[in-house]
């Protein structure tokens, strides 16, 4: 099944009913096909799977209807710096369901959650970037999720993973306090890097998260998929207002 985006969705659950969903790379700038991905993540009891790949080739309804779970469209913008970001956000916000942009500068993240048309700050850690209080606060004006990567836990070691630690739990803290937007993933590059929803709550209990604080991380990406789809719907009007059949 798929919507007038193109994405293939299953399914008509309220905000309140969406179980968890993966962001996954794939090739060419992942190892693995979308198809693969979508595959492994409904095999792990995944709901829905968010392709963040722009070049990937699939057909987001076609494996919908193969593997019973929602499929995505998404693009994350890649970019050295603020200015290359604002043109690829302005080129790809049509193209997709869910646009994403990868921070790790001070800069890039500041860019991101002071954008209307990004959804998801990903990766604000992944250089010498870092979370404070007014970008969280930014976050919540322009209701940009900032993204929770476990992806440096579980595959990283030694300092890189202490460092990591130290600053998801400060960003844990931040998020909590001013009840900020978020999502959470394995950042999986590969189906084998894929892990199933239990061991990331697993993972969220050990270091500080909390399992519900995980899950309901990996339940985001669907209910910002889902509000994104009715916005770009011909019904819709404004937030809570939708054009009926006697509506011009």
């Amino acid at each position: 099944m798929s919507d007038g985006s193109g994405d293939g969705e299953v399914g008509n659950e309220s905000d309140d009913e969406f179980g968890p969903y993966e962001a996954v790379y794939a090739h060419p700038e992942g190892d693995s096909t979308v198809a693969r991905q979508v595959k492994t993540a409904a095999e792990y009891g995944f709901e829905g799977v968010v392709v963040r790949t722009r070049e990937a080739e699939y057909d987001p309804g076609t494996l919908a209807e193969r593997h019973g779970i929602d499929v995505v469209r998404g693009v994350e913008i890649d970019a050295e710096d603020p200015q290359g970001a604002s043109g690829a956000v302005g080129n790809h916000r049509g193209d997709c369901t869910v646009l994403l942009v990868r921070g790790g500068t001070d800069a890039l993240n500041r860019f991101a959650v002071e954008q209307n048309r990004v959804d998801v700050l990903t990766r604000p850690f992944d250089g010498e970037g870092d979370v404070n209080h007014v970008l969280v606060k930014a976050a919540i004006d322009h209701d940009v999720r900032i993204e929770f990567d476990l992806g440096a836990v579980l595959r990283d070691d030694g300092g890189t993973r202490v460092r990591r630690l130290r600053k998801l739990r400060k960003l844990r803290e931040l998020v909590e306090y001013f009840d900020a937007p978020y999502v959470v993933s394995a950042t999986p590059t590969s189906h084998l890097r894929l892990r199933a929803p239990r061991e990331l709550a697993a993972v969220g209990e050990q270091i500080g998260l909390g399992a519900e604080a995980v899950r309901d991380g990996l339940a985001e990406w669907g209910r910002m998929a889902a509000r994104n789809r009715e916005r770009t719907s011909d019904s819709f009007i404004s937030p809570g207002v939708r054009r009926g059949r006697h509506e011009e």
